[in-house]
């Protein structure tokens, strides 16, 4: 799997929903959601994702931003 949507550090906000794949599904393809407590990458970009740590204390690389859609 190719990683064709890059997600830069500057896209991230502590307090924002994402989806992360955490270290042990790195071959699954299965990925957490939760909010972002720290931001743990420091470049502006990573080839595997930027790394976060989330409010429920897991740690892993952002795969997707949730949008948030409610009023």
């Amino acid at each position: 799997m190719n990683e064709i949507n890059t997600i830069f550090r500057n896209q991230i906000k502590k307090g924002q929903r994402v989806r992360i794949k955490l270290k042990r599904d790195q071959n699954t393809g299965v990925l957490n959601e939760g909010i972002v407590e720290q931001i743990l990458t420091a470049s502006a970009a990573h080839p595997h994702g930027i790394k976060v740590r989330l409010e429920n204390g897991m740690i892993g690389r952002v795969k997707e931003l949730v949008e948030n859609n409610k009023s």
